[in-house]
C-alpha cells in the first residue's frame, strides 16, 4: 500500500509540474498588436474585436511614464510573477499559480499616443481559464486606479 501510495504521489507531482506548459511563439508586439486570442475561451485582449476575448485598455490618467512606472512596481511587488521581458514599452511576465503551477502570459504594450496600456492575458494550457485571466485584468486596472494612475473600470 505504501508503494501504490509513493507512486500516486510521484505521478501527481510529475503532471503538476508539466502544467506550466511552453512559452508561446507569438509573444510580443507585430505591427502594432499582440497575437490574437486562440479560439478558446482563456485568453483576453485589448486588440480583440468579439466580446468573449476583449478586454477594455488600461486608461492612463496624467502622464504614461508614471503609469508604466506603476505597473511595473505592482509586478514586481507579486511573489508570483516573473517579469520576462521589459523594453520599449513592452512588457511580458509570466503568473504562476501557486497549487497546479499554470502559468499564464501577461502583455503590456504602453501607448503614449493614445494614453493607455493595452493588455493581454492568455493561459498557456487548457481550454477555459474560467475568467482567470479577465479577472487578472481587472484587479490590476483597479490596483492602479488606487493609486490614482488609471481610470477605474467602466460599470455595465
Amino acid at each position: 500500500m505504501r508503494l501504490f501510495v509513493r507512486i500516486v504521489i510521484l505521478l501527481v507531482a510529475i503532471v503538476a509540474m508539466g502544467c506550466g506548459g511552453r512559452m508561446p511563439e507569438e509573444i510580443g508586439v507585430n505591427d502594432g498588436m499582440f497575437a490574437p486570442c486562440p479560439d478558446k475561451p482563456n485568453c483576453v485582449s485589448s486588440f480583440a474585436a468579439d466580446a468573449d476575448h476583449h478586454v477594455d485598455a488600461i486608461a492612463i490618467i496624467g502622464m504614461p511614464s508614471a503609469a508604466w512606472k506603476g505597473l511595473q512596481s505592482l509586478l514586481g511587488a507579486e511573489s508570483n510573477v516573473e517579469v520576462v521581458a521589459s523594453e520599449n514599452g513592452y512588457l511580458h511576465a509570466v503568473y504562476t499559480s501557486n497549487l497546479m503551477r499554470y502559468r499564464d502570459d501577461l502583455e503590456f504594450f504602453l501607448r503614449e499616443g493614445e494614453n493607455e496600456i493595452a493588455i493581454r492575458s492568455a493561459s498557456r494550457v487548457g481550454h477555459s481559464d474560467m475568467g482567470v485571466n479577465r479577472e487578472r485584468v481587472e484587479s490590476i486596472r483597479s490596483r492602479l486606479a488606487e493609486e490614482g494612475l488609471v481610470k477605474a473600470a467602466v460599470s455595465d
